[in-house]
């Protein structure tokens, strides 16, 4: 979370900067804004199947099986 927020802050001090110099920016459309957005959500999925396909490893497995209620 912590890069997300730097990466906010960062891109709006450089807003502020652009503005007060009367810079127009030069930002990509929103097109190809959409298309970043679903290249990172393509990304986050695949990472989030790749952990859920992989079985635990075997240290994981046996302290589920001794303690099933702690587990929960």
């Amino acid at each position: 979370m912590k890069p997300f927020l730097i990466a906010l802050a960062v891109g709006l001090l450089v807003g502020v900067v652009y503005g007060l110099l009367n810079v127009r920016s030069p930002a990509p459309p929103y097109v190809a804004l959409l298309g970043l957005l679903g290249m990172l959500l393509g990304e986050q999925a695949t990472q989030y199947v790749r952990h859920r396909l992989t079985p635990p490893p075997p240290a994981v497995v046996a302290a589920q099986v001794q303690a099933p209620d702690a587990a929960r």
